[in-house]
């Protein structure tokens, strides 16, 4: 499909009244959810690498208390996270699209997982075939996600991931994938910092961003750096409520989480020969010309921030607010 079909449509459907329902019907048609084993699949895979990097930074999965932004269609992240022993995750939606029947189908396919998910957790396969047996019985009974998971995971839609309503120092991790080049860029710093409130003293921050044009996904035409080809004014004409991209580069990311007071820790950003020949092969428009190519051309990072220790926090706190 040409890239200009899709963001147009998108952009109607946006208009629209009961634009999402239809959207959503879309998506299981034509979209992602067309292999619904496959967008799974590559989900655990994403899990799993957030999984290792987790533990890299010495989080244990074992009692974790997390907060995830951007659910999506179905909990993957949480329901893994439940499995390998977490003891409350906090998933929240800007809008409500969590599906109960798309919920079930993620638990059955869950199954062949479940050493990986063990594995990557650094948890006992036993204890977590139990929960899975668990949960599933109690989805087939007609349990709530929360009941089904002993309270474990909880949906809120529509929040805010930027007030979050939790108290200071309540979540050991806030994490995310493929959310944040999604989100505006002044909301993203506001993300950032609810995070640093709401983390305890040395918990961390994950995200996974997949910050290249994603009308690549569906136009063999075009590759991932394509967007750069436009200003800001161009770019609102296919900018979309369904595929909203703020085209932020991966290192302003890491670098506003630093500037919010978050310590570095992890930081994949790799420059892959490829995109630095896309790059040198496309007009880029001027208002990106201050990026140097090595950083223009980077289209995905995982990155973690970790909140210093008490006795820095509250000169990171007073830096954010402007006081002390």
């Amino acid at each position: 499909m040409h890239w200009r079909i899709k963001g147009t449509v998108q952009k109607v459907l946006g208009l629209l009244p009961g634009g999402q329902a239809l959207h959503f019907h879309l998506q299981r048609q034509f979209g992602g959810l067309q292999d619904f084993g496959r967008e799974l699949e590559s989900k655990i895979d994403d899990w799993t690498i957030m999984a290792g990097h987790l533990r890299d930074a010495g989080v244990s999965f074992d009692g974790l208390r997390g907060f995830e932004i951007g659910t999506g269609w179905y909990p993957t992240f949480p329901l893994a996270c439940y499995l390998a022993g977490a003891a409350r995750i906090i998933t929240c939606d800007l809008n409500t699209h969590l599906r109960a029947d798309l919920t079930s189908r993620c638990v059955d396919g869950l199954e062949p997982f479940l050493a990986r998910i063990a594995d990557a957790a650094g948890t006992d396969p036993h204890e977590v075939r139990q929960r899975y047996r668990r949960l599933r019985n109690r989805l087939l009974a007609g349990d709530p996600l929360e009941a089904a998971t002993d309270g474990v995971v909880h949906y809120r839609a529509p929040a805010d991931a930027t007030r979050s309503g939790l108290a200071e120092g309540d979540v050991d991790v806030v994490f995310s994938n493929s959310v944040l080049e999604h989100v505006p860029p002044e909301v993203v710093v506001a993300m950032y910092r609810e995070a640093l409130r709401i983390l305890s003293p040395g918990g961390v921050m994950f995200h996974s961003v997949n910050c290249g044009d994603h009308y690549a996904y569906v136009d063999p035409d075009i590759h991932q750096l394509h967007y750069l080809r436009y200003s800001d004014r161009q770019w609102k004409r296919w900018n979309n409520a369904f595929l909203y991209q703020n085209r932020l580069r991966a290192h302003t990311f890491v670098d506003d989480a630093r500037g919010c007071g978050f310590e570095i820790v992890l930081d994949t950003t790799t420059v892959l020969p490829e995109r630095l020949r896309q790059l040198a092969s496309m007009p880029v428009h001027p208002q990106f010309a201050g990026i140097p190519p090595e950083q223009l051309c980077v289209t995905t990072v995982d990155f973690i921030g970790r909140k210093p220790a008490l006795a820095q926090v509250a000169p990171a706190a007073a830096a954010l607010t402007g006081t002390g």
